[in-house]
């Protein structure tokens, strides 16, 4: 069968700001994606018959019709007629659940799979709708840019020039952080205040394009709420903030995945030692490879 192999790569917020809330119940948003090296291995084939499964190798992802690379493989499927039948692999590697986007980086991979077998490969516009009803990451997952500035539910983008390569430490806390409740938590808090949900601001273009700006104007609004509730994972931040050479610390969406960028040598040991956790080394992508296709 005709096939397709990408890698289905994570991401961080080096900036992540909650907006208004619309009257459906999603929240606006306006965020900073920066892919990392960390990544997923997805296999897709396609097949002229109805035969349709998904494996998974590496995690329990739950129910196969609520899996987003399945989701991302029958609305496709849905919306070009084509393919009938197609077949999933994934070996998982980014932690699930942790703001890393791992099942929003499935979905795009496979998406991207695709349109790269597809004898008529659908427009970008008409991938990208696929990808923004899945949800807020998707989109930008499904691209091959390794940085952009995305706002409203992910959907609009602006494509970045890539940053330099840095290193990174993953911190990775023995405890989540459901993305709902971080809402309800935000949500709440400014209600409480009487606060305006956010508030204007004008950046110039080095706080996008340079990792000085990027560093100097990074934040994630979720942070004070998620650490109120979570005394715990506000400690390992702090810890993780306060060690010799770390440039930024800051947790990824709504978590719980901290992150921590150097200005020196990555010191993984010092790491893991300071605060008490698994710790994962990776890099900042500057490019994303294309999708690996074989015909048959």
């Amino acid at each position: 069968m005709p096939s397709a192999r990408v890698a289905a790569y994570a991401k961080i917020n080096l900036a992540l700001r909650v907006l208004a809330r619309e009257a459906g119940g999603y929240h606006q948003l306006e965020t900073l994606f920066c892919r990392i090296d960390l990544a997923d291995d997805i296999v897709v084939r396609v097949s002229d018959d109805d035969t349709r499964s998904l494996e998974c190798a590496g995690a329990e992802l739950g129910p196969v019709e609520k899996n987003l690379a399945w989701r991302a493989a029958t609305a496709y499927a849905q919306l070009d007629r084509w393919p009938r039948g197609f077949t999933i692999e994934i070996e998982k590697r980014i932690p699930v659940g942790g703001g890393l986007g791992g099942g929003s980086a499935d979905a795009g991979a496979v998406l991207r799979a695709l349109n790269a077998l597809n004898p008529r490969p659908l427009p970008q516009h008409e991938l990208l709708a696929i990808a923004g009803s899945l949800g807020a990451d998707v989109p930008f997952l499904t691209t091959a840019t390794p940085l952009a500035l995305a706002w409203g539910r992910g959907e609009r983008m602006l494509a970045l020039p890539a940053l330099p390569v840095r290193d990174l430490a993953l911190v990775l806390p023995p405890l989540a952080v459901d993305t709902s409740e971080a809402y309800g938590w935000l949500a709440a808090s400014r209600s409480d205040a009487g606060a305006a949900a956010y508030f204007p601001a004008l950046h110039p273009l080095a706080a996008v394009t340079t990792w000085e700006g990027a560093l100097r104007h990074s934040e994630n609004d979720f942070e004070p709420v998620v650490f109120a509730r979570r005394p715990e994972l506000g400690e390992i931040h702090a810890r993780l903030a306060e060690l010799p050479g770390v440039a930024l610390a800051r947790m990824s969406g709504s978590g719980s995945t901290l992150f921590a960028l150097f200005s020196e040598d990555l010191e993984l040991r010092a790491v893991s030692q300071a605060t008490g956790c698994k710790v994962l080394a990776s890099r900042t992508l500057n490019e994303v490879p294309l999708v690996g296709v074989d015909l048959g």
